[in-house]
């Protein structure tokens, strides 16, 4: 097939390419060559910023299209005016929902609407919405046989966001790790890597619908992710300390300085999702004990300057024992 990757050389796009390339497709990259600009070199390379001009892709036709960075409807839109392509497939969020009321809730719960008009920036506050409205204007774009992901938190190799591999390499380092906030709150991952290739198998059987990339089926906990981060590369002796939510948030930290942590978010019920339908479909994903070492192994040196530093997780550590 001869498909068309929008971005394609970053965490997930980097993913799918490679997938794709793999399968023994032809693929066209369309990036501004900022990331990873000498990746793939057997792809063909189109250098353009999608919101601006897109005449690079007029008088070309592709099997299929793969769309992993649109996050305002008019990306959709000011695409679709310019591509000619068979199946488009939009990669999404769970964050499209309302609060769901229950767990295990299915693809076709009831969405986040946006309240007002709609921003020319995206923001956390409308992000779910916004996709929301992504994910209408590729069906009306681009017909019924539209295929829409819905990840929960990706991980793997080349997460740029580091916050899954936040944690695999702190819990590497061992000793008392500071584990924030409760360990009952509902949380899921996928590896890229799994959804990449599924995602190209849907693409090559040309299968519409919509549906959660999302591993393992509910009830999966914070407190059971981060033992298993421990079981796999935790040295002997390490331990985990939970923190109490009210005591962070006073101290100033937050879902960033501890990547993964819910602080209390009344959306963190979307971390529950069924995977069913995604499953039956041909998802597979590996065991979370493969993705963890895999990781470790891949990117031991990993980090991020947002995160909390040792000190600093000593320091509250130290004061969090004093309080209690």
């Amino acid at each position: 097939m001869r498909i068309l990757i929008i971005g394609g050389t970053r965490f997930v796009g980097r993913h799918i390419t490679a997938a794709a390339i793999a399968a023994g497709h032809q693929i066209s990259l369309l990036h501004r060559g900022m990331t990873g600009p000498g990746l793939f070199p057997e792809a063909e390379h189109l250098l353009a910023d999608r919101n601006a001009d897109l005449s690079v892709l007029r008088d070309r036709r592709w099997d299929a299209t793969i769309d992993v960075s649109a996050y305002h409807p008019s990306q959709v839109t000011s695409l679709a005016g310019a591509l000619s392509t068979g199946q488009y497939a939009f990669v999404s969020t769970t964050a499209v929902y309302r609060a769901p009321e229950r767990s295990g809730f299915t693809e076709d719960s009831p969405l986040a609407e946006l309240d007002g008009p709609i921003p020319e920036t995206v923001t956390g506050e409308v992000y779910g919405p916004m996709k929301v409205l992504c994910e209408r204007a590729s069906v009306d774009a681009f017909g019924t046989s539209t295929l829409v992901v819905r990840p929960t938190y990706v991980i793997g190799p080349h997460d740029h966001t580091g916050r899954f591999t936040y944690w695999v390499n702190r819990i590497a380092r061992g000793g008392e790790v500071l584990a924030p906030g409760d360990p009952g709150d509902p949380i899921q991952v996928i590896d890229a890597r799994d959804m990449a290739s599924w995602i190209v198998s849907m693409v090559e059987g040309r299968h519409p619908g919509t549906f959660h990339a999302v591993s393992p089926p509910p009830p999966f906990s914070f407190g059971d992710l981060l033992e298993a981060i421990v079981a796999e590369v935790g040295p002997p002796g390490t331990t985990l300390t939970w923190v109490g939510q009210d005591f962070l948030l006073a101290e100033g930290e937050n879902g960033l300085s501890l990547p993964l942590w819910s602080e209390g978010d009344p959306q963190k019920s979307i971390n529950a999702a069924d995977p069913a339908a995604a499953r039956a479909a041909g998802l597979d994903p590996r065991p979370l004990g493969r993705s963890i070492r895999e990781i470790r192994e891949a990117e031991a040196a990993f980090g991020t300057a947002a995160t909390i530093t040792p000190d600093r997780e000593a320091e509250l550590l130290s004061r969090w024992s004093a309080r209690a």
